[in-house]
C-alpha cells in the first residue's frame, strides 16, 4: 500500500515538472527540426554544452537569464553547424548529429577545465528561486504542486503551447511541416526548403541548449559533465511518442518524469531489497512500452533524413 500512497504526496507531483522541463525543451527541440525534415542527433552534446555555457555566464557574474540566453545561442551555434553540413552540403544526418554530440561534449568539459579552477568542492553558483504566485501557490496540493516552480518551468509549457499553435494554425507551421513532409512541393509554392530547414534546426538547437540549461542554472547549482545523463536520447524517443506534436510532446515528458520521480521514491520504500539499478531501469522500461504503443499510430514526416537537393525529383 505505501507504493500507492507515493501517489498521494505532493512531492511526486512536484518533482514531475521539474524533472518533465529539460526533457520538454529538448523534444521541442529535437521536434522542430525533425518536422523540417532533419535529424538532429546532435541534442546530447548541445545540452551539455548549453548546461556548461549557462553555468559558465553566471558564475562569471552574469544575471540568470543572461545564462540562459547563452545557452540558447549556444545551441544555436552548434545548430548552424549542423544545418550547413546537413541540409546545404547533404551530409549524412546520423554521422553529422553524433560527430556534433562527441564534440560538443568534450568541448564542454575542455572550456569548463580552462575557465574554473579544479578543486575538491565544485563551484556553485545561486539558481533559479521557485516562484510564489500569489492565489495560486497557497493553494492546497495543487498550489504546492503546479504553482511553485522555478520559472523556466513554467517558460517550458508556454513553449510547448505555442509551438503547438504556430505549428497547427500559422502560415509559418505550414511551411515547415511541408518542408519536412514534401520540400519540392513546398518550392513549387515559392518557399525555400534550404532556409526554412536551416532555421529550424538552429531555432531547435536553442532549445536543447535551453534544456541543458535548466540543469545547472534551476535543477542543480553546479556543472559536471555527465549531468546530462542521456535526457537527450530520451527526446528523440519522445518525439516519436509523440507523433512529432508539441502538445502531445508535452505529455510524453512528462509521463516519462512521472516514472522517474515514481521510482526515485520506491526506492526509500523498498530500500536494499532489490538493487537500486532495477529502480533505475523503470522510467526507461515503461517508456519504451508506451513508445511501442504510440509509434503504431506515429506519423513520420514523409522527407525526414532526405536531403533537398535544387532540381532533383
Amino acid at each position: 500500500m505505501d507504493a500507492l500512497y507515493i501517489f498521494a504526496s505532493v512531492g511526486l507531483w512536484a518533482a514531475i515538472l521539474r524533472i518533465a522541463t529539460p526533457l520538454i525543451f529538448g523534444t521541442l527541440g529535437a521536434l522542430m527540426s525533425e518536422r523540417a525534415g532533419v535529424l538532429n542527433l546532435g541534442i546530447e552534446g548541445i545540452m551539455t554544452f548549453g548546461a556548461m555555457i549557462g553555468w559558465l555566464t553566471v558564475y562569471h557574474g552574469g544575471d540568470l537569464w543572461l545564462g540562459l540566453l547563452a545557452a540558447a545561442v549556444a545551441g544555436g551555434v552548434f545548430g548552424i553547424l549542423h544545418a550547413l553540413l546537413t541540409v546545404p552540403l547533404g551530409l549524412s544526418q546520423h554521422v553529422t548529429g553524433l560527430g556534433i554530440t562527441l564534440f560538443a561534449s568534450s568541448l564542454s568539459y575542455f572550456i569548463f577545465r580552462l575557465c574554473v579552477p579544479v578543486s575538491g568542492t565544485p563551484p556553485t553558483i545561486v539558481p533559479f528561486q521557485v516562484l510564489h504566485i500569489p492565489g495560486l501557490s497557497d493553494l492546497p496540493f495543487v498550489g504546492e504542486a503546479v504553482f511553485r516552480q522555478t520559472a523556466p518551468t513554467y517558460l517550458a509549457v508556454i513553449l510547448a503551447l505555442v509551438l503547438a499553435y504556430v505549428l497547427a494554425r500559422t502560415p509559418l507551421g505550414l511551411a515547415i511541416r511541408l518542408v519536412g513532409e514534401n520540400p519540392h512541393a513546398a518550392e513549387s509554392q515559392g518557399l525555400d526548403p534550404i532556409r526554412i530547414r536551416i532555421g529550424a534546426i538552429i531555432f531547435g538547437s536553442s532549445l536543447m541548449g535551453l534544456g541543458g540549461a535548466f540543469l545547472t542554472l534551476s535543477a542543480f547549482n553546479s556543472f559536471f559533465p555527465t549531468m546530462v545523463q542521456g535526457r537527450g536520447w530520451v527526446s528523440i524517443a519522445l518525439v516519436v511518442f509523440a507523433s512529432w506534436r508539441p502538445e502531445r510532446a508535452l505529455l510524453g515528458a512528462l509521463l516519462f518524469a512521472l516514472f522517474d520521480a515514481y521510482q526515485l521514491r520506491l526506492q526509500q520504500i523498498v530500500g536494499k531489497a532489490v538493487p537500486y539499478q532495477v529502480f533505475l531501469m523503470i522510467p526507461y522500461l515503461m517508456s519504451i512500452a508506451a513508445l511501442l504503443v504510440m509509434a503504431r499510430r506515429a506519423r513520420v514526416p514523409q522527407a525526414l533524413m532526405q536531403p533537398f537537393r535544387r532540381g532533383e525529383r
